[in-house]
């Protein structure tokens, strides 16, 4: 992929993150916290995962 694609695509998700926060707040944080409830799970999961390799 082009450099200047890629910086294209970077700066519109950029932009689209900004109007998204600021026109729907209550809909960005509901997304922030899904992301992060899922990153948590993922955390956990790896967690139990390797603690159940070392017993």
């Amino acid at each position: 992929m082009p450099v200047f694609l890629k910086k294209l695509l970077f700066w519109g998700f950029v932009a689209f993150l900004i109007y998204f926060m600021a026109f729907r707040p209550d809909g960005a944080a509901q997304l922030f916290k899904g992301i992060g409830a899922a990153l948590m799970a993922i955390a956990q999961g790896l967690g139990d995962f390797l603690t159940g390799l070392m017993s």
